[in-house]
C-alpha cells in the first residue's frame, strides 16, 4: 500500500537525513524494515523509532477514508542498535466509524525493542478550546542550539551540528553543557525545522517529525530541577514511555512553543508533561516518563 511512505523528497540536510528514515521498506503482510540515524553512543534514538512506527501504523488505515493519527502511547523495552536493520509488524485492531487502533511492535533480532498502541480519526465536528499559549521571548532574540553546536570542538558537537533537523531555542538557557542557573521544574523551548518542510509534506508526516524531534529534550525539566545537564559525568538518562496526543494541525517549518513541567522525579525515573503551541493554538499534549540516575545519588525514595 504504502500511501504515506512515499514522502517528499528534499535536498536540504540534515532535514533529508531524517525523511529518508521515515521511508520506510514495506516487506509485505503489515511489515516494514526501516533504518536508523547515526549516534554517536551507537543505540537507536527513541524520537526515530516513535515517529517511524507512526508512519507505518497509518499506512495500513483504510485506503477509502481520510484518518488522520490522533494519539499514540509508547513503550521503550530494550536499546536498540544502530547498525542493524528495525522491524516494524504492524496489527490491525479495529476499524470503527470514527475510529482506528494498530499496534506497533519494533523488532531487532528477533527482540521487541519498542511496543505502541496509536489512534487515528475521522475529521469530524465537535467541541474545541485549548490552553492558553505563556507568554515567551521571541525566537529570534535568543540563542540558536545550531550555532552552539556547531561552535563546540567535539564529536557530540560536530555530530549534532551536521545532523540534528531541529533549531531549539531555551528560554532561561540551555542545558547542554552546565547546570541550569534557576532551578526549576519547568521550561519553555521554541523548536522548528532548521529548513522548511518539503512542499506537500502531510498533515501526518508533520505529527511523526515533532514526535520524533521532542524526544531529544522532554526530560529537560528533571534535569534543570536537580542541577543535571546532558554532558554530566554521573548521568544516565533513556526513555521509558512516550505519549503523544495531536489537537489539531500545524507546520513545523514555523516556530513551535513546547512548554514542558515535571510534577515528579523519584526512584530514577522522572515524569514530564509537556504541551506545545504555534500561533497561540495548542497543537499537541505529550507526557514522558524516562530513566534518570546519578551514580553520585546513593539514598533511596520511598
Amino acid at each position: 500500500m504504502t500511501r504515506f511512505l512515499a514522502i517528499p523528497e528534499t535536498d536540504l540536510e540534515p532535514l533529508a537525513t531524517v525523511l529518508n528514515t521515515l521511508r520506510l521498506e514495506a516487506l509485505g503482510d503489515n511489515r516494514y524494515r526501516g533504518r536508523n540515524l547515526y549516534q554517536l553512543g551507537g543505540r537507536v534514538y527513541g524520537g526515530q523509532v516513535l515517529a517511524q512506527a507512526t508512519m507505518v501504523a497509518a499506512d495500513t488505515l483504510p485506503a477509502a477514508e481520510d484518518r488522520l493519527v490522533n494519539s499514540i502511547t509508547a513503550a521503550f523495552l530494550s536499546p536498540g542498535a544502530i547498525d542493524s536493520p528495525t522491524d516494524f509488524e504492524v496489527a490491525e485492531l479495529n476499524d470503527g466509524r470514527s475510529f482506528s487502533t494498530r499496534t506497533v511492535n519494533a523488532i531487532q533480532n528477533g527482540r521487541i525493542i519498542f511496543a505502541s498502541r496509536i489512534s487515528a480519526q475521522l475529521h469530524q465536528p465537535g467541541p474545541s478550546f485549548g490552553s492558553p499559549q505563556p507568554e515567551a521571548p521571541d525566537p529570534e532574540t535568543l540563542p540558536s542550539s545550531v550555532d552552539f553546536f556547531a561552535s563546540l570542538n567535539d564529536p557530540r558537537g560536530h555530530i549534532m551540528s551536521t545532523t540534528n533537523s531541529l533549531d531549539m531555542r531555551h528560554v532561561g538557557g540551555h542545558i547542554y553543557i552546565r547546570p541550569a542557573q534557576d532551578r526549576t521544574p519547568r521550561q519553555l523551548i521554541w523548536i522548528r525545522t532548521r529548513t522548511p518542510m518539503p512542499a506537500g509534506s502531510s498533515k501526518l508526516l508533520q505529527r511523526a517529525v515533532l514526535g520524533y524531534a521532542a524526544d531529544q529534550f522532554m526530560l529537560e525539566p528533571v534535569m534543570r530541577a536537580t542541577g543535571l545537564y546532558w554532558s554530566h559525568p554521573d548521568a544516565s538518562l533513556a526513555t521509558l514511555d512516550h505519549a503523544i496526543w495531536w489537537h489539531r494541525n500545524f507546520d513545523i517549518s514555523d516556530w513551535i512553543l513546547a512548554d514542558l513541567e515535571s510534577p515528579s522525579a523519584q526512584n530514577g525515573r522522572g515524569l514530564v508533561i509537556a504541551k506545545f503551541f504555534q500561533n497561540g493554538r495548542h497543537i499537541a499534549t505529550m507526557s514522558q516518563e524516562g530513566m534518570v540516575k546519578v551514580r553520585s545519588i546513593t539514598h533511596k525514595d520511598d
